[in-house]
């Protein structure tokens, strides 16, 4: 459904730049290109406004505050990829490569990656190719209802942990992206999942909510309110030690996800990684040679054991 939604509207709006041109370029060139001028600037200033309110929120937060130079380049880069992720990939190549689920096991750990809010499966596309040369077999899923309640993620993701499993006779690790996270806690909490996963990597997820979420309208993203009642739930139904499973990614630059420390968990491996913004995040190389990393040191825990 997401793809459809995102195809459609980036196709509205090429389609809407170019009938502009058409119109406009009859009267002026320099009209035409005003107008195109306006549209561009109208992104730069809604993403300007997020890093806006971000760098103002982290201003009480006790996590390390990015300093201007940070926040300029995290702004900069989130241009571009959110428009590949959210123009490109999301809506037109989400179907493009498979999951890779091999019929003998490779002798890796298998992943199983978890996308955000307002995102699908395209949101990993350059997971893909790496962690298949490793070995590791890996299934992307796709959240549905795109609007609905983080509860109602928890059978999808239960049945790629029972194909990875099957496809590799091990427990996974579950790889999630911002709203992703909060759906393996959510998948834990429904599903006793503790003993079924290896381990929990997030990326830039609101795992205390975050400020924005005051303004939400869907259900899913209302359950990320800071400090709200569903997070506050989750929390208090989440055995003591769950927290040694997870690894945590968190940027002082997350232009979604603010206060910066409210994407950590107490107790568990947070890593800081400075100047990187929301979607930026799950797209640097670094994050991706970091969960490599973890998920060879997995494997060789347990094969000690």
């Amino acid at each position: 459904m997401i793809a459809r939604m995102q195809a459609t509207w980036t196709v509205l709006l090429l389609l809407g730049a170019a009938c502009w041109v058409g119109y406009a370029a009859q009267r002026s060139w320099a009209l035409a290109g005003g107008g195109i001028a306006v549209g561009v600037l109208v992104y730069l200033g809604v993403m300007a406004l997020q890093f806006t309110l971000m760098q103002r929120v982290n201003a009480a937060d006790p996590a390390p505050r990015a300093r201007l130079a940070q926040v300029l380049r995290a702004w900069w880069a989130e241009l571009g990829v959110a428009l590949h992720v959210f123009c490109w990939d999301q809506p037109f190549r989400s179907r493009a490569e498979p999951d890779w689920l091999p019929t003998a096991p490779t002798g890796q750990r298998g992943v199983v990656l978890v996308h955000g809010f307002l995102c699908n499966r395209a949101l990993w596309r350059t997971w893909f190719a790496p962690l298949r040369a490793a070995g590791h077999a890996y299934e992307a899923v796709n959240l549905d209802p795109v609007f609905g309640s983080i509860d109602d993620y928890a059978p999808t993701i239960d049945a790629a942990v029972q194909r990875v499993h099957a496809a590799t006779g091990m427990a996974p690790v579950l790889i999630c992206h911002s709203m992703g996270g909060l759906a393996a806690r959510a998948w834990l909490r429904a599903c006793a999942g503790d003993a079924r996963v290896q381990h929990v990597v997030t990326l830039g997820t609101p795992h205390r909510g975050t400020w924005a979420g005051r303004f939400a309208r869907a259900v899913n993203a209302r359950q990320m309110a800071l400090d709200g009642d569903w997070v506050g739930q989750l929390s208090g139904a989440e055995p003591a030690g769950r927290a040694a499973l997870f690894t945590c990614w968190y940027s002082n630059c997350d232009n979604i996800v603010f206060p910066t420390s409210t994407a950590t968990l107490p107790k568990a491996d947070n890593r800081l990684i400075a100047g990187v913004a929301h979607v930026e995040m799950a797209r640097r190389p670094e994050v991706l040679r970091g969960c490599l990393a973890l998920l060879i040191s997995e494997a060789d825990s347990a094969a000690k054991i």
